[in-house]
């Protein structure tokens, strides 16, 4: 069992999760200026993101850009793309994940996972909800094994085009009630940079 293998069933009950449904994850959150050559750049790898219509093209053109964009704006975070992140596979927390952002300069290293964040397969926000979930649970045996003081762990399933945000503190596992849209790639922007310094 992987990452990739978890229901929200068998995540809830594993790890005895409270699920907290409806509510405002981000009310307030501070502008963010998203960098002029970034704006230029969405408008022409969106529609062919979206035109190839995969998982590894609006990783490519759509997401990846904003990752990087964000770990050059924080110079105290380090970023992740398919990294192995073996936690406890007797738990089935193992496996390939997508992208983790780490609360940590050390690009050589994954020391200290503040978000996990899951693409959605076959465009579908819900499918990923369960491995980011996982995800989000590995990354806070990790953190409570290496004594980083990190209280909360922040989540996301994207498609490229929408966005969804999760935040697991102890044993509850709030759910945004909102998704958000790549139209608007400085509120996504703002959610992500808050993420990275609430911690």
């Amino acid at each position: 069992m992987s990452y990739c293998d978890f229901t929200l069933n068998e995540l809830k009950t594993k790890f005895s999760l409270n699920f907290i449904e409806e509510v405002n994850l981000f009310p307030q959150v501070i502008d963010y200026e998203v960098p002029k050559a970034l704006l230029a750049l969405l408008p022409r790898f969106i529609p062919l993101a979206l035109a190839i219509d995969t998982e590894k093209a609006r990783s490519e053109f759509i997401v990846a850009p904003l990752l990087a964009e964000l770990k050059i704006a924080l110079k105290n975070i380090s970023l992740f793309s398919g990294t192995e992140f073996n936690v406890n596979k007797s738990l089935g927390l193992s496996g390939r994940c997508d992208f983790i952002i780490s609360a940590t300069k050390e690009q050589y290293s994954l020391n200290a996972p503040i978000i996990m964040l899951v693409e959605a397969k076959n465009d579908n926000i819900k499918s990923g909800i369960a491995q980011c979930g996982a995800e989000m649970v590995a990354a806070q045996q990790f953190n409570l094994e290496k004594k980083n003081r990190i209280k909360t762990i922040y989540g996301c399933v994207t498609t490229g085009s929408n966005w969804k945000f999760f935040k697991l503190v102890g044993s509850n596992f709030y759910i945004d009630m909102f998704e958000y849209y790549i139209e608007n790639p400085a509120k996504i922007m703002s959610i992500l940079n808050q993420a990275c310094l609430s911690n």
